[in-house]
């Protein structure tokens, strides 16, 4: 029904393999988005022990001196209480701008 372009440059075909990231999954997610800061805006039941206050007095998941959120579990790379994540954690989505931005952050 449309005319085919002829100009193929901007398909995803055109794309190679190489130049394609990967895509980001369980199994290689390497929890980048666990080195942002988080603040606690809602109630979803994280338990105290992971909770600190900023400078501000604010609620925030606490962070051990390396960096890395208190509730990351460093076998598994995954949430030791996903269950009860804060709400900021609940929306920010694999594979999506922020995490591919914070991947690129970390060289991965």
């Amino acid at each position: 029904m449309f005319p085919e372009s002829s100009d193929k440059s901007s398909t995803p075909a055109s794309i190679s393999a190489v130049e394609q990231p990967a895509a980001v999954t369980c199994s290689n997610c390497q929890a980048c988005c666990c080195h942002l800061e988080v603040m606690l805006i809602t109630e979803t039941g994280v338990p105290k022990v992971y909770i600190a206050k900023d400078n501000w007095g604010g609620e925030v998941m606490r962070r051990l001196d390396d960096g890395w959120c208190a509730a990351l579990d460093r076998d598994t790379m995954m949430c030791s209480i996903y269950e009860v994540r804060p709400l900021i954690c609940r929306e920010f989505e694999m594979a999506e701008y922020e995490c591919v931005s914070e991947r690129e952050a970390f060289g991965i």
